[in-house]
């Protein structure tokens, strides 16, 4: 199989990493090559949305595995836009990461894949017109997968306790589902290996108040958690802000039934665990 991916962000790193030898070829795109010193191994193409060069288009055309990963803008998916006569050139697995984002709030209830997606704000907007634009070009065979809060390696509550950054803003009632990378890799290698397209949640098993998490990281760590700060009155930028406008519990049945995924973290304090058992933040 060769691989390419549209935007070779954190969870395409990662997933590269652990599951990389399974492809004869990987190619993908990055804003500019000359910042980045994570490359090693990818063929590397310069793509900032639009202006797409030859080469590009021809290592999308021979790949058997498109993982896409770049966030819509206003005017829609840049990826489609560039290369939409490459993508229709041939079948392929179009694997396209979105987030639970799409679900909006639900004041803390419970919500799959059968749950209607809410279009609350503009980025929300944008997600579920890339998700149905997909959809459209596969002939519903893109394979879409709703990512919750991301963490792993440089990107968790231990690292933010550590560098001084983490806070703990209370909102009565307020959960966050989130996903150790690791397990988005193993979800991305389950749907690739699946014969169909469809929609899967990739979340672990307990949303939990962010809060929650800080404290375990730093009893992890054995230092005094950050004060807690009413979120009515935290001070916090816009789009922090907005994060909490939403609240619901994401369930990951139907990744466990379909692809067959075991989660390695099926909670914070599982990745956090296994975090702190590898050094990070010491």
């Amino acid at each position: 199989m060769r691989l390419f991916i549209l935007g070779y962000g954190y969870s395409a790193r990662h997933f590269v990493r652990r599951f990389g030898g399974a492809f004869l070829h990987i190619a993908g795109t990055v804003r500019d090559p000359a910042q980045r010193d994570d490359l090693a191994g990818i063929e590397v193409h310069a793509f900032s949305g639009s202006d797409p060069d030859r080469r590009t288009a021809e290592r999308i055309n021979e790949a058997d595995v498109l993982l896409v990963s770049i966030p819509p803008g206003s005017t829609g998916d840049p990826t489609l836009g560039a290369f939409g006569d490459t993508l229709t050139a041939r079948r392929r697995k179009v694997i396209y990461l979105s987030t639970i984002g799409v679900y909006g709030d639900h004041a803390g209830g419970w919500v799959d894949e059968s749950t209607p997606p809410q279009a609350a704000v503009e980025r929300t907007q944008m997600r579920i017109a890339a998700e149905q634009a997909w959809i459209n070009m596969t002939g519903g065979d893109a394979a879409i997968l709703r990512l919750a809060g991301i963490y792993g390696p440089g990107r968790n509550a231990l690292a933010t306790l550590r560098a001084g950054t983490a806070r703990r803003i209370i909102k009565p009632g307020q959960v966050f589902n989130r996903i150790h990378v690791d397990d988005i890799a193993s979800a991305i290698m389950a749907v690739i290996h699946h014969p169909n397209g469809g929609t899967w949640n990739v979340c672990d098993d307990e949303p939990a108040p962010p809060q929650d998490v800080i404290a375990y990281a730093a009893q992890l760590m054995g230092v005094a958690p950050p004060p807690e700060e009413p979120f009515a009155i935290a001070e916090m930028s816009p789009m922090a802000r907005s994060f909490y406008a939403s609240s619901a519990r994401v369930s990951n049945a139907k990744l466990k039934r379909e692809l067959g995924v075991t989660l390695a973290c099926p909670t914070y304090r599982h990745g956090l665990d296994a975090l702190w058992r590898a050094g990070e933040a010491r």
